[in-house]
Formats: C-alpha cells, sequence, structure tokens
C-alpha cells in the first residue's frame, strides 16, 4: 500500500511539475517584459543626466539580492499558488468567451487573442475602423491626425445616432452572439453576457442607474485579482463605466430616411366604465392634445364585449365608445379597433376588472363546459372554449354566432367613422388576452414563469372532438390528454411527456398534439372568415404572443400547451400565416422588444430564446407577404428599450427591405408625459416615421 501511495504521489507530483512548467514559461515571458519595461525606464532617466546602465544593473542586483541564507529573494509559496490559480481561472473564461465567438460568430481570432483582438474584432463587426495602433472611428468618418505631442492619436467624436448595432440582426446572420446554447458552456456564456450587459437602460444617466450598472459588472469581476482590473475604486469605475459607453454606442442607429411606420398609442384599459360611460373626458382631451403635437398617427382602443353586450344578448350600448371615438376624431387621430372578447383582470398589466357578459356568466354556472378547463378540472372563465363555436349553448347562439353579431352591430354604429377612414384597423381577439393561443398558463391557477403550463381541452366539447378524432384515427384509446405531461410549473425535463425523447414526439404525442393545434387554427380560421365579411374593406389583424421560454429544449413545451405545435423538427406558424393570409388579416406580434442579452440569468435557466422565436414567426408572416404589426410587451420608457424595439421594428441588413406595418406603443398613461420619458417618446416616433433627429442628453 505504501508503495502505492508513494507511485500516486510521484504521478501528481509530475502533473503538478507539468503545470507549473506552463506557469513558470508564462512568469519568465512576464519577467521579460519587465526587463524590457526597466531598459526604457533607464533609457528615459537618462535623458536627466542618470547612467542608464548603471540603474539597470541596480535594478538586477535589487532582483538577485542574496539573502542571509545564500538563497535567491523570491516571493513566499503561497502567493505564487495564488497567482497561478488566478490565473488559471481568467484563462479559463477567457478562453469559454474565444471559443464561443469562434464557433457561433466565426470571428478569426488567434489562440492566443487578448481582449484587444475580442474588442477590434467587435468593433469591426459593427462597422467600425480600428487601426493596428489602436485608433478606432466610424466608417463613415475619417481619423483626426494625432497630436504633436508624444504622437497620441486622437478618435473623432460624431454623433451617436450614427453607430451601427451589432445586436438585432437575424440569428442566422448575427455574428458574435448566438442565437441558441447547446451546452453547460454555451449557458456559462449567455450568463457572462447577462453581467457585462446591465439589465437597466445605458441611456439612463442618472445616479442610481449608474451604481447599479457599475456594481452589476463589478460583481461579475474580481477587482482586486484581475490584471485588467487594477488601481483605486474610482480607476475600476472607469473601467466599468468605458465598457458600459462601448456597449451604448454600438447599438445607436440613424433611422433617417428608413420607412416610415405609424405609431400608435394604446388608451388605458378603463378609458370606458361598466356603464359605457367615457372617464375623464378633460383628461383625455389633454392627452391626446400631447400625442398630436408628436405626430402620434392614432390610439388603440378595446371594445369590450363584456361592457357593450353585459346585460341581455343583442343588448348592445355603444354610447361610451362614440364619445370617445368622436374626441379622437376631432384630434384628427386614427383608431386602431380591437374586439375584446375576454375578460380583463388577473394578467400582468391589467388595472381593472371587465368580466364576460352577465348572461354569459349566468350560463357558465349552470354549464360552466363553455369554459377551458385542465386536467384536475378547473375551469377558466378568462373566455369561452372554443369547443362551443359550433354548439348552440349561448341562448340559442353559437359562439362564432354571437362575435359575428357583435362584430356586425359594430360596423353598423360606427359607418361614418369606417367611410372616414378614421377607424384603420380592427383586431379580432381570438382567445385569453385577445391573443391567439389556449389560456394554459393562468396566474389565477397558480402558474409562475418559466413553467411549461397545462393543456386546456377538458370540457366536455373539446374532449368529444378529440374521441372523434381518435376513432376516425382508428384507435379510439387515444381519446385522452397526456397523463404524464406534469403540472403547471414543471419542467420540460421532469415530465415523460415533454422531455428529451419524450411520448410528445411519439405516435400517440403526435397525433395529439395535431389536434390540439388544428382546434386553435379552426377556431381562427371561423372567427377570421366572419371578421373579414363583417369588415369588409378595412384591414383586420389577430394577436400572436410570444411563448418563448422552453425555446432551446427539443419540445419547446410551453408553446405546446399554449396551442404552438412547434417543437425543433416541426415549424408550427407556417400554417398560421397561410390560415392568416387567405382572410389578407395582418398578424400582430406580441414579443417585440425582449432580447436575450438584456434579459435576467435566470432567462438562461429557462432555456428561452425570445429573439430567436420573433424572427421564427417574421420570417413565417414576411414568407407569405403577410402585414406585421408588433406591440411592446413590456413597459418602456428608455433610450434602450426603444431601439431595441426599432431594430426590430426595421432590420438592418435584410435584402428586401422588409420592415412592420405599424406600431402600437403600450400605454397611455401619466407617466409617459412626464419629462425624460415625453423627450425620449418623441424622438422615438420620430425615428419610426425615419426622420432626423437631434442629440440631447439622455
Amino acid at each position: 500500500m505504501a508503495s502505492e501511495m508513494q507511485r500516486y504521489d510521484t504521478n501528481e507530483d509530475d502533473e503538478e511539475m507539468g503545470m507549473d512548467v506552463k506557469e513558470e514559461d508564462d512568469e519568465d515571458e512576464d519577467d521579460e517584459e519587465k526587463n524590457a519595461a526597466m531598459h526604457a525606464i533607464a533609457g528615459f532617466d537618462g535623458v536627466h543626466g542618470s547612467s542608464s546602465s548603471s540603474r539597470f544593473q541596480h535594478h538586477q542586483q535589487y532582483q538577485e539580492q542574496p539573502t542571509p541564507g545564500g538563497s535567491r529573494r523570491c516571493r513566499p509559496l503561497e502567493e505564487k499558488e495564488r497567482t497561478k490559480l488566478r490565473e488559471r481561472q481568467r484563462r479559463a473564461i477567457t478562453a469559454k468567451i474565444l471559443a464561443g465567438l469562434r464557433r457561433h460568430g466565426n470571428y478569426n481570432l488567434r489562440v492566443r487573442a487578448d481582449i484587444n483582438d475580442v474588442i477590434s474584432a467587435l468593433a469591426r463587426e459593427a462597422g467600425w475602423v480600428v487601426l493596428p495602433d489602436g485608433t478606432t472611428f466610424p466608417s463613415r468618418s475619417q481619423p483626426q491626425g494625432t497630436g504633436s505631442a508624444g504622437g497620441t492619436p486622437t478618435t473623432m467624436v460624431t454623433s451617436s445616432s450614427s453607430h451601427i448595432p451589432t445586436q438585432h440582426i437575424p440569428p442566422g446572420s448575427l455574428k458574435g452572439v448566438p442565437s441558441g446554447f447547446q451546452n453547460t458552456d454555451d449557458q456559462s456564456a449567455c450568463q457572462m453576457k447577462s453581467v457585462l450587459v446591465p439589465t437597466s437602460s445605458p441611456y439612463d444617466s442618472s445616479s442610481t442607474a449608474r451604481s447599479q450598472t457599475s456594481a452589476m459588472v463589478a460583481d461579475g469581476l474580481d477587482t482586486q485579482n484581475d490584471p485588467f482590473l487594477v488601481g483605486s475604486a474610482d480607476s475600476i469605475d472607469k473601467q466599468v463605466k468605458w465598457v458600459v459607453d462601448i456597449h451604448t454606442k454600438l447599438q445607436e442607429r440613424d433611422f433617417a430616411g428608413t420607412p416610415y411606420i405609424p405609431v400608435y398609442v394604446m388608451l388605458p384599459l378603463g378609458v370606458i366604465n361598466m356603464k359605457s360611460e367615457l372617464v375623464d373626458a378633460d383628461g383625455l382631451v389633454k392627452q391626446l392634445r400631447v400625442l398630436k403635437s408628436i405626430n402620434v398617427d392614432g390610439v388603440m382602443v378595446d371594445c369590450w364585449w363584456g361592457i357593450v353586450e353585459a346585460n341581455a344578448p343583442q343588448d348592445y350600448n355603444w354610447n361610451g365608445y362614440k364619445r370617445l371615438f368622436q374626441v379622437v376624431r376631432e384630434h384628427k387621430l386614427k383608431i386602431k379597433v380591437v374586439m375584446s372578447f375576454h375578460e380583463c383582470g388577473g394578467n400582468i398589466g391589467d388595472d381593472v376588472c371587465i368580466p364576460l357578459p352577465h348572461w354569459v356568466s349566468e350560463i357558465g354556472r349552470s354549464n360552466p363546459d363553455i369554459y377551458f378547463t385542465d386536467r384536475a378540472g378547473r375551469r377558466n372563465p378568462e373566455c369561452l372554449s372554443w369547443g362551443i363555436d359550433k354548439e348552440r349553448v349561448l341562448r340559442g347562439r353559437t359562439a362564432v354566432e354571437v362575435y359575428f353579431d357583435y362584430m356586425r352591430s359594430f360596423r353598423v354604429e360606427f359607418d361614418e367613422f369606417f367611410e372616414d377612414g378614421i377607424i384603420s384597423m380592427v383586431e379580432v381577439g381570438l382567445g385569453p388576452c385577445g391573443e391567439l393561443r389556449y389560456p394554459s398558463n393562468p396566474v389565477k391557477h397558480g402558474w409562475r414563469y418559466p413553467g411549461v403550463g397545462e393543456f386546456q381541452c377538458y370540457d366536455q366539447y373539446l374532449l368529444k372532438k378529440l374521441r372523434k378524432a381518435a376513432e376516425a384515427r382508428g384507435h379510439s384509446f387515444w381519446a385522452r390528454g397526456p397523463d404524464n405531461a406534469g403540472s403547471y410549473n414543471s419542467r420540460p425535463q421532469e415530465t415523460g411527456f415533454f422531455c428529451d425523447g419524450g411520448d410528445y414526439d411519439g405516435y400517440y404525442g403526435r397525433f395529439f398534439l395535431n389536434w390540439y393545434s388544428q382546434v386553435l387554427i379552426d377556431h381562427a380560421d371561423r372567427v377570421l372568415s366572419l371578421a373579414k365579411l363583417a369588415f369588409d374593406g378595412t384591414c383586420i389583424a389577430a394577436k400572436l404572443s410570444g411563448i418563448h421560454w422552453w425555446y432551446k429544449t427539443a419540445s419547446h413545451a410551453a408553446e405546446l400547451t399554449a396551442g404552438f405545435y412547434n417543437p425543433s423538427n416541426r415549424d408550427g406558424y407556417v400554417v398560421i400565416a397561410a390560415m392568416l393570409k387567405k382572410h389578407g388579416a395582418a398578424l400582430n406580434f406580441k414579443c417585440a422588444e425582449m432580447r436575450m442579452l438584456e434579459e435576467p440569468v435566470d432567462f438562461c435557466d429557462a432555456l428561452g430564446d425570445p429573439e430567436g422565436l420573433a424572427w421564427q414567426v417574421l420570417n413565417a408572416a414576411w414568407d407569405v407577404s403577410l402585414p406585421v404589426c408588433s406591440e411592446n410587451a413590456l413597459l418602456c420608457h428608455d433610450r434602450g428599450g426603444y431601439n431595441c424595439l426599432l431594430e426590430k421594428a426595421k432590420p438592418l441588413n435584410d435584402p428586401d427591405g422588409k420592415h412592420i406595418f405599424a406600431f402600437t406603443y403600450l400605454r397611455l398613461s401619466p407617466l409617459l408625459m412626464d419629462g425624460q420619458n415625453y423627450m425620449e417618446f418623441e424622438r422615438f416616433v420620430k425615428r419610426m416615421h425615419g426622420e432626423a433627429v437631434l442629440e440631447f442628453p439622455s
């Protein structure tokens, strides 16, 4: 045993010796650099009358002064070991960054590339010119001459609007930022990006934002041991700000001369109360006047089914909306109308409660199967189940007939606004939140991000449809929902259905998911065909939400429960785009401003990719020449968020010059009209319109 232990120790010592040789080589290189520096210092002192050779010899004597024991002076062993450990950690991080850039960005970086090589490559990709001596300037500018003193080059200062972005190009063509991560190292790289790019806008000049930015970057770096961050706290803060300034300048872009995109502002949810009365008309007039002064094109307003047809079937009260539309017309603004067949309240951003009509709720108490139902039998009264689209359970009418009567009544009541072109578009609500999807992630039932959600097909009407589909396929035992799909807050790998190689890709899984998604498409097909009939001559639209979490998994579990049959081996949005194209409907996609680089680190834990999802949906729509509208999913008042929205609206390198059809800002509020927020929004509107903007301190 002793001999074996001795051999083990000998091997271990040999391995350490090999590692030490590598470190000693690097230390020798460092010593050579220090000696060269000493030569330079000695030569410089010689100008002032000192002997350079004597000073260098004195330095050598100091370095090699023997100790009383006759040995050469050296640093303590513990300090050397700590230095080696820090160096290994730093090199490991650098190696991952460089490997990611080579693998995903096609950067031609040498094996021993340093941080200067990385910054130079990123700057050149962004359209800058980097000279061998480090002088950097925008490609459209020319470098100024070097100063006479010391020959120090001076970089040209240009307007920030001339900078070219690097972050909003389709994943397939984006260099330096991968669209998807395939392994643990890639996820670590994503976390590193979250460290270097702050969540708060880099344009926020407040002291709070600056301190948060400095803390966020400093937390990800070893300020005491990292060789790139040395010096006092002030010098470190300057280095941090320098990194943030680079990010800020690289992402700014000049949109002057780009296509004109109309901008609408969504009115408050409670602008019409439950009595169908206009709320605070005077305050609304003031806000509309401000919007008109900055050339906003129009407003968007929800026409709530629960308000207009609240008391009895086909008893419509449009009084409040008539007054509202008159006020908007007086300010010469356009109107985008939403036929809202869902309830308001209980979702993110809902500040009022507008339930479904009372008479519908009465029917639901006696027949709860008119609502979507999960596996545990919990009902969701947010909207009606698509299983009753053709069932006469609503006082002798089907759900589709109820929707058509409502839309036809609106078209008749507001005929003059249609004829005058005041109403420019009608968006038709097709599910929860007005979006085309199943209510698979209801907060009221305990769902929390990033749970996969649950299938919503357990009301008696959808189960009957499933039974018929299974019998037609010849497998009646398939007339059931998956029994191993987990619960609302499960993760894909915790379930037998969504995990890699799970049942979702088996014979039964493919049958069920195809049926489940087809119910969604058939519902939209029926309702939009009637909307096209009711609003003939007016553009109609449907809203699609971005279910982006678990997008990087094979199953795309969260999308599957929402009704989008879009696993990694199938494109589930092409069929939706084709259906919309058939009815001449526009697509309103709600996932526009989300970016991986500006999301928290737990975004990587959910394996989400809003950027990749957005481009998949946009390309599916643009491939069939479908008009695409968008709106911000999150509240936005800062320049960084606006820049992201602009990049999505007007892709930089699209060879066909594709861009969105219209943009809707969420939403009108006193906060939007406040000081700096108002100035940033005015600037955003001008850039959406393709106008030149004057720079002002942000």
